[in-house]
């Protein structure tokens, strides 16, 4: 498929109101940087699409070329989706994918959009000690400014964290953490080395629901998107109020899937009082405007 062309840089818009609604589009590129016996790791990536998971060394073929997908085909749909819409995104990036898709680098780059970190590769740092995750999210920092010339400055694990994750981000550069699903504003958090702004997160409205279950469509995707969106929508008050979307190129750029984020950014779109942005931009707004604690 052909990547469409970058005509223009995407601004996110100007917020329109102090009572707008934040729409925070995050694109997560992880293929080619999951786990993979052909890269050394003791078993292949464990989540795939099928269900099957292998408790061995043995290399699963048709998963790695699932990934694969969301690259060659999935990445084009996507980005073309975005460039119809003229939508501002944040892409949680693993750094080795990145370095493997440079294609997606230029992209990002070109439009201006931001590359946030998603760790060196897509595995869980849960299991790290201090120094060895430490290590894990300054390789992704120095890999992503190497990739797309801005080093980032959010993070976002593999859901599960250390009690040290927050304090290390602070002290390798990064200014905010995605590690949270408790509200649906910023808020700042207190490290041993100084204080972080929390960007929640959002699974519900993630389409990873439509790989983890089979029965989940694109649209009880869809329709649980945009009730989410009505909702906090009619919820608008003066603050930073957000919604997140998050999107996988293996999973919503699929043909049957693809529609759906389509539709919801027309849906959004037809609305006024709006804030497409990305979250580097909440988190620098909410940071200048919310003093931080002392």
């Amino acid at each position: 498929m052909t990547i469409p062309f970058v005509s223009r840089q995407i601004p996110s818009a100007t917020r329109p109101s102090s009572r707008a609604l934040a729409i925070s589009i995050v694109v997560n590129v992880e293929e080619g940087a999951e786990m993979s016996v052909e890269n050394g790791d003791s078993g292949p990536e464990p989540v795939d699409e099928m269900g099957v998971t292998l408790h061995s060394s043995r290399r699963n073929f048709g998963n790695e070329s699932n990934y694969r997908y969301g690259i060659v085909e999935g990445f084009p749909r996507v980005a073309r989706v975005l460039e119809e819409h003229a939508t501002p995104a944040t892409w949680t990036c693993a750094a080795v994918a990145l370095e493997r898709a440079p294609e997606i680098a230029t992209f990002i780059r070109e439009r201006g959009d931001e590359a946030a970190s998603h760790g060196d590769r897509w595995i869980h740092q849960f299991r790290m000690e201090e120094p060895e995750e430490r290590a894990f999210l300054e390789r992704a920092r120095d890999s992503i400014k190497k990739s797309v010339g801005t080093a980032p400055v959010g993070h976002l694990s593999r859901y599960l964290t250390t009690e040290k994750t927050r304090s290390l981000l602070v002290k390798t550069g990064f200014r905010y953490s995605m590690d949270d699903y408790s509200g649906d504003e910023p808020f700042w958090d207190v490290t041993e080395n100084g204080p972080i702004v929390v960007v929640p997160y959002a699974i519900d409205t993630n389409d990873m629901k439509m790989w983890a279950n089979a029965a989940y469509t694109p649209s009880n995707w869809l329709e649980y998107a945009i009730t989410s969106f009505d909702e906090l929508y009619a919820e608008r008050r003066p603050g930073y109020r957000m919604m997140s979307l998050g999107v996988h190129l293996r999973i919503i750029g699929r043909p049957g899937r693809i529609g759906a984020l389509r539709r919801f950014l027309k849906h959004v779109q037809s609305h006024e009082d709006i804030w497409f942005v990305r979250r580097r931009e909440i988190a620098e707004a909410f940071a200048e405007n919310v003093p931080e604690p002392r």
